[in-house]
């Protein structure tokens, strides 16, 4: 693992993955949201508003998966300090947030007209609210400190301690009485009929596709600033040092 610290190892192997991912994202889409909105059947309960399913679960998915990839890197920044892990956890946690906050939309719209009301504090609901305040929280704590170092840490400790959060959203339909539907996956099968499951599969594959090729691009983009950065700080050090005592 120590040897992808290095930057310009990690970069070439993500740039390596990025147009697989980017090209697989796309093909998942194309094939994927025709399905999903047009052809499939509609459920013989929810009828057509089974189709908003495809997105939020799709969401819900990568918000938790997010998630841990963030609390594992800050571990690994916290633990090793390594460098790139603590890039990744900070460039994956606007998507994440954003996976959270269209799961919860997408979850409200559903709500609607199958419970007739748009929001209940029903576990799930309540604990995926609450992974999104921690994404919140773990980007202002970031940026919170003038040592940037200090705030990463705090950033890191923040993510450690929330993903308790994880296991509560996936189990809190078989703790308490809840409305929330059962997760689609479980031990003793599916919880959907068969012929929703390949547009699921189509979107959820294409969410997570997506969420992978804009990792790159984010990481890209974080290593550029981080130089930018470094290079003024170098001026900034020669400046200073070129400068007459008094």
């Amino acid at each position: 693992m120590h040897r992808f610290a290095n930057p310009t190892q990690f970069m070439r192997i993500a740039d390596a993955v990025y147009p697989w991912a980017a090209g697989l994202s796309l093909i998942l889409f194309l094939a994927g949201l025709p399905i999903a909105l047009v052809t499939s059947p509609p459920d013989y309960q929810q009828g057509e508003t089974v189709r908003i399913m495809y997105v939020h679960v799709s969401s819900a998915w990568l918000m938790m998966m997010v998630y841990g990839i963030v609390a594992a890197n800050s571990a690994a920044f916290l633990v090793w300090r390594h460098p790139m892990a603590n890039l990744v956890a900070k460039a994956s946690a606007p998507m994440g947030a954003v996976f959270t906050a269209l799961a919860l939309i997408t979850g409200m719209l559903w709500g609607q007209p199958m419970w007739g009301t748009f929001w209940v504090w029903d576990g799930r609901l309540t604990s995926t609210l609450i992974l999104f305040f921690l994404y919140l929280g773990y980007l202002a704590l970031g940026d919170a400190f003038e040592d940037s170092e200090r705030g990463d840490k705090a950033a890191a400790i923040l993510a450690l301690v929330g993903s308790v959060n994880l296991p509560i959203i996936h189990f809190s339909v078989e703790w308490w009485n809840t409305l929330h539907q059962p997760s689609i996956i479980k031990m003793d099968g599916m919880t959907v009929d068969k012929s929703l499951l390949l547009p699921l599969f189509l979107m959820m594959g294409a969410f997570t596709s997506y969420y992978v090729a804009v990792l790159v691009l984010r990481l890209r983009s974080e290593l550029l600033a981080a130089k930018i950065r470094n290079a003024r700080m170098s001026q900034v050090a020669v400046n200073q040092a070129a400068q007459p005592a008094e």
